[in-house]
């Protein structure tokens, strides 16, 4: 089986997890303050906070922005659900943009039309490691006095106009889930260069903790979202290879596009100018007559592990049922959803690996042709 996609964990850092669960000092510690500093120095941010996963970061950065009941946050209508669901869980309510076809990102063309006096954020998301047009929802924020929250889950590394995304506003929340660039089982971080909100984080991390007058003490009703040390030893050892890892993706969606280019009825990744795409997953669309299921069927008879990509949230029962919204509400966001694939990618696979998924990819395009 090609697996979708494989962690890259060396012996070097399973040797540097031993060492630390040998040691007894598993919760955070020294590893995760070198992790916080790398990751400081590879993003170009003043505080990187790695906490319990990437959902956790998106829910901290919220909290920290105190948004409550009655605010309103707007996020793309295609993304993973743990996107709207950190919006839910502060008591705000997500409000929801149709996205583009050719980046699967928030359509920044229509997100004027619905900030209302109660909308205190946006929250654009880096899909599949490609940027969205930054330019576009920093100039919108800057008029409308709004927070930028970056879901930068699968984007480590991704920039827009050369600067790395997870850097625009007020927050960058990245993921370390197994299908990321890097892993540390699970986890996460919030990037921020606000000194004041990067220490609301911590606190709130950490359970409401607080040096206060030389004592410990509960200046908030926080959370335990704190990452071990030993998976913050595992990130450190994969963060060191991040752009060699970078480079094989990109390597490989390039072999994916030139043999897929040939197939009438896919839709290929698109090439931005002014973005670096980290390819965290390569997705494609599938045309009209083809039906995605039956491809995901075919390539998993066939030894070939593949998804969809992200889901559609006005497709999903909890979104559906308390905004009265239906599969018409955002066609973009649902075509994505029924007709995307994720295929394949990572350091588990080779050139011929991509060569043998496309020529499968084509035997179900003739056989749904004919």
């Amino acid at each position: 089986m090609i697996k979708l996609a494989q962690p890259n964990i060396s012996e070097r850092a399973i040797k540097k997890v031993v060492e630390v669960l040998k040691s007894g000092n598993l919760v955070q510690g020294k590893y995760v303050e070198e992790f916080q500093q790398r990751l400081e120095n590879y993003i170009g941010v003043r505080n990187a906070v790695v906490v319990s996963s990437g959902t956790a970061a998106l829910h901290l950065a919220l909290l920290a922005l105190n948004l409550k009941k009655g605010d309103e946050v707007i996020v793309p209508a295609f993304t993973f659900p743990a996107t709207a669901n950190v919006v839910e869980l502060v008591g705000a309510k997500p409000v929801f943009v149709d996205i583009n076809l050719s980046d699967f990102c928030i359509d920044t063309s229509k997100i004027e039309e619905v900030i209302t006096k109660r909308t205190k954020a946006i929250m654009p998301v880096h899909e599949f490691g490609q940027a969205a047009k930054m330019d576009d929802i920093v100039k919108i924020t800057n008029h409308y006095n709004l927070k930028i929250v970056e879901d930068a889950a699968c984007a480590l590394g991704s920039e827009f106009n050369n600067q790395k995304v997870g850097t625009f506003g007020e927050f960058g929340c990245f993921s370390f889930h197994p299908r990321k660039a890097i892993t540390t089982g699970e986890g996460g971080v919030v990037v921020t260069n606000d000194d004041i909100l990067a220490k609301e984080i911590r606190v709130l991390r950490n359970h409401g903790i607080q040096n206060i007058d030389g004592r410990m003490d509960f200046s908030h009703a926080g959370l335990n979202y704190r990452m071990t040390d030993f998976q913050a030893a595992l990130g450190l050892t994969q963060l060191q290879d991040i752009d060699q890892d970078i480079t094989v993706r990109i390597d490989l969606a390039n072999q994916y596009n030139m043999l897929l280019s040939d197939i009438e009825w896919i839709d290929i990744p698109s090439f931005f100018e002014d973005r670096k795409m980290v390819y965290q997953t390569y997705h494609i669309l599938v045309g009209h007559k083809l039906n995605r299921d039956d491809l995901l069927l075919h390539l998993k008879e066939n030894g070939i592990q593949a998804n969809y990509g992200a889901q559609a949230l006005n497709c999903i029962q909890f979104y559906m049922e308390k905004y009265n919204l239906t599969e018409k509400s955002y066609p973009k966001a649902t075509h994505a959803y029924y007709k995307g694939v994720a295929l394949p990618i990572g350091r588990h696979v080779s050139l011929e690996d991509v060569s043998f998924i496309v020529s499968e990819i084509d035997k179900i395009s003739v056989l749904e042709r004919n």
